[in-house]
């Protein structure tokens, strides 16, 4: 059976290193970087005899104040360096692990590495969606690769998949639950009927949530992720400010309430879609069917559901985060480094087709879970079905409950399908109703 051509020129052979170690320089020693340093010295030989050759760790680049860490203390104190230049002109390194996390200095360390002619393993997720295609084309032409499969998804093989597995698929879709924080506290709001501050707080007790957990609450962070996933899937540059995000910190108990009642579950869900030239790509709440698969990812585990036109709906699971995990990708990509450079091979560059435009979040088409205190008097509801009508939007049921002590009843309204425009115009429109005393939540719709 003739051998697959690559989609990418074939860079210049280098010399077989099948005699030689690979030498591994790994950059930061928190959480993650201490259970990757344990990971290659404690399984030294079963690395090495996975990459044919042996596989060593010669340097390890810390700060300062990580010294004093239980994971720097378990290392040989020859192994580390706080200086910046002693680590990358430290002989026989072939590999440059960054676990550093965060976008600066960890960008500029990667270029740094790249240029000097060394491979680079990252699970940095803001550095490869905001700078990913400057490094791959850095790496390329500096005959080396830039792995990143530690970045979405933790443990989970998504970036590979992506790489090589369904590289004859055109992508329909993407839909992915991946920020284990997210999920652990919708979790815990549906099974416990908290509210969100009450879950937040269980979350970071339990180490599942930082002290200032921003950017998983935002969406930011599963924006960094979708936007890798869209970009590879679509083999199209998908930048993280092109991204719309939404987070969950306006998520009620009621809403929760609301969703069981309608045969709903709530998910931070990010979504990905290919229409021809146009990609649309978004993460924030969604009302799921009760019955669906990601309805059911419960905690902090993550799940991907691709669609390819091939393999139709292919899903990956698991936890998305943690030391463990994100180590094992780490460990693997490094693994599939060294093989390379023991065979003298140079490993395939993966680059980007047509570009192609990002629909914008306002010409996007969904239904909507409305939740909304009204004025408990005759013909509300026919002002806010008019109000609703004059955007082009339909009304697909609704629920009301019983009347307040303030002379306030509460509804929910789900509709049928609508753009995004036409339904903030009415949002607009329900403010100049006397009769609408306060919106108090919507949610998209996913079926």
């Amino acid at each position: 059976m003739p051998r697959k051509r690559s989609l990418q020129p074939r860079l210049a052979a280098k010399p077989s290193m099948e005699n030689k170690s690979i030498g591994v320089g790994l950059m930061g020693i928190g959480v993650i970087g201490g259970q990757v340093a344990t990971v290659l010295t404690e399984r030294a030989n079963m690395l090495s005899e996975n990459a044919c050759c042996p596989v060593v760790l010669r340097k390890i680049k810390v700060i300062e104040s990580d010294l004093d860490r239980p994971q720097a203390r378990a290392m040989p104190a020859s192994l580390l360096t706080t200086d910046e230049d002693e680590f990358f002109n430290t002989p026989g390194l072939d590999i440059i692990v960054e676990v550093i996390g965060g976008e600066h200095p960890a960008f500029e360390y990667q270029k740094r590495a790249l240029k000097a002619g060394k491979h680079v393993v990252t699970a940095n997720k803001e550095v490869i969606a905001k700078h990913g295609a400057e490094l791959l084309e850095l790496a390329a032409q500096n005959g080396v690769s830039i792995r990143y499969e530690a970045s979405v998804g933790g443990g989970i093989p998504l970036v590979a998949p992506f790489q090589r597995d369904l590289i004859a698929n055109k992508i329909n879709g993407i839909y992915a639950i991946i920020n284990g924080t997210t999920n652990f506290i919708l979790s815990t709001m549906a099974r416990e009927g908290t509210e969100f501050a009450t879950a937040l707080s269980q979350a970071q007790k339990l180490g599942y949530a930082e002290a200032n957990p921003r950017n998983d609450l935002e969406g930011i962070d599963a924006s960094y992720k979708i936007a890798i996933l869209a970009t590879l899937a679509f083999r199209s540059r998908v930048r993280p400010e092109q991204v719309f995000h939404e987070g969950i910190s306006r998520l009620s108990r009621r809403d929760f309430q609301y969703a069981r009642e309608l045969g709903f579950a709530i998910k931070l869900l990010a979504i990905a879609k290919q229409t021809g030239s146009e990609i649309e790509v978004r993460v924030h709440p969604v009302f799921l069917p009760a019955d669906s698969f990601l309805a059911k990812v419960d905690g902090v585990y993550n799940a991907v559901l691709v669609d390819g036109d091939l393999t139709g709906q292919v899903t990956f699971t698991g936890k998305g985060a943690g030391a463990l995990p994100t180590s094992s990708a780490v460990a693997a990509d490094v693994v599939e480094c060294a093989r390379f450079l023991a065979s003298g091979r140079t490993s395939p560059v993966w680059q980007a087709g047509e570009i192609k435009t990002i629909k914008p979040m306002s010409q996007v088409v969904t239904r909507y879970y409305i939740r909304m205190g009204i004025a408990d008097q005759p013909g509300v509801l026919a002002q806010i079905a008019y109000a609703l009508g004059a955007n082009n939007i339909g009304i697909a049921s609704v629920i009301q409950k019983e009347t307040a002590s303030d002379q306030t009843a509460e509804i929910v309204i789900m509709t049928y399908p609508a753009r995004e425009e036409a339904m903030q115009a009415a949002f607009a429109d329900f403010k100049k109703l006397p009769v609408v005393k306060e919106v108090h939540n919507f949610v998209r719709v996913e079926v």
